[in-house]
């Protein structure tokens, strides 16, 4: 199988000034992706990091290692082998654990293999003693029944064979281990291309997004102006309603100077019996202030409709116009996530 990945994230890396051993000096631009890989056939875990065509992280896990929490979202780890200590920003908290989580876990796995290969070598050192007791007797037998000359010979070719045959295990199985570091890296390299063609069709999801939101926002901004319009039509109704308030106050008022002429006629012809003649005059002139009066009351009763109808016309706008600035902020606030997202997008690109 290889070596494979068992768990993915994305995070700034960092590595420790090798001058200063305090200050963090950034290893990427932006997030990239860190993957936890398993090799089988090795037993054992390692932590990379690829930036374009660039390694930044290559640590293999080891059970001496630990990763420390520094902050809400920034853990480390030291490396003696590369000789560094490693820094990761995540974007939240909950990363940060999960990441910390799976590095126990590995630390736990590294150990067990450890013991597991400690065992191995136990046993097959038991076994090599046993086979060591056993081949002096054939040596020897062989000394018995060779002469001098033919252990002479023969004991030199024996050991530069074995120290060939050494050699070349070594080198092939030093050419098996790069292979296999050069698949893992390749596979690596695949992933990332199909996860960056998969950030450009999002990209270009999201300008198309961001296209239509811009003509929904000038969709928008001209029914702003189509009720500001309206609301300039409602200023002027208002003023209207103000001047035939004005208007009803001053016919209130010759109202009441009516009132008051017809009380005071009123009171005359009680006071003044014998003016017969002359009160039947002022009861004409009272019918007709009555009906002056009638009419006033017509007037200010349609007036008043009038103006009840304008008050209604008012609120229905208000109410029309609330919805609209409710739905306008809806968009905007649609607007405001999308350009985060956008924002967003562009870091991690």
């Amino acid at each position: 199988m290889g070596e494979q990945p068992i768990f993915t994230t994305r995070a700034h890396v960092f590595q420790i000034d090798p001058t200063t051993k305090k200050n963090w000096v950034p290893a990427s631009k932006q997030a990239v992706t860190v993957s936890y890989f398993y090799d089988s056939t090795r037993n054992s875990y390692r932590i990379i990091s690829v930036d374009g065509s660039k390694v930044i992280i290559n640590s293999t896990i080891t059970p001496n290692m630990n990763f420390t929490k520094t902050s809400q979202k920034f853990g480390q780890w030291a490396d003696s082998r590369a000789n560094t200590v490693f820094g990761l920003g995540f974007a939240s908290e909950q990363q940060l654990s999960k990441f910390a989580e799976k590095f126990q876990e590995v630390k736990e796995a590294a150990k067990l293999a450890r013991e597991k290969s400690q065992e191995k070598m136990e046993t097959s050192s038991d076994q090599s003693q046993e086979s060591g007791r056993e081949t002096p007797s054939g040596n020897q037998a062989s000394s018995i029944n060779g002469t001098d000359d033919e252990k002479i010979s023969h004991v030199p070719e024996n050991t530069a064979l074995m120290s060939e045959n050494d050699r070349l295990k070594s080198v092939a199985e030093q050419s098996k281990k790069l292979e296999t570091e050069l698949q893992a890296l390749m596979d690596s390299n695949a992933r990332l291309s199909d996860t960056l063609q998969e950030a450009n069709s999002n990209a270009e999801s999201w300008k198309s997004k961001v296209m239509q939101s811009q003509d929904e926002n000038n969709q928008l901004r001209n029914k702003i102006s189509e009720l500001e319009d309206q609301c300039k039509e409602v200023n002027l109704e208002r003023e209207r309603n103000t001047q035939l308030s004005l208007r009803i106050q001053e016919l209130e008022a010759d109202l009441q100077e009516k009132e008051q002429e017809l009380e005071d006629l009123r009171k005359q012809a009680e006071t003044i019996p014998q003016l017969m003649a002359k009160c039947e005059s002022v009861t004409a002139k009272l019918q007709a202030a009555e009906t002056a009066s009638r009419d006033l009351s017509e007037k200010m009763t349609l007036l008043q409709s009038e103006i009840d109808d304008s008050q209604h016309k008012q609120k229905n706008m208000k109410t029309e116009l609330k919805k609209f600035m409710d739905v306008l902020d809806g968009k905007i606030d649609e607007l405001h996530e999308v350009c985060q997202g956008i924002s967003k997008l562009g870091i991690d690109n």
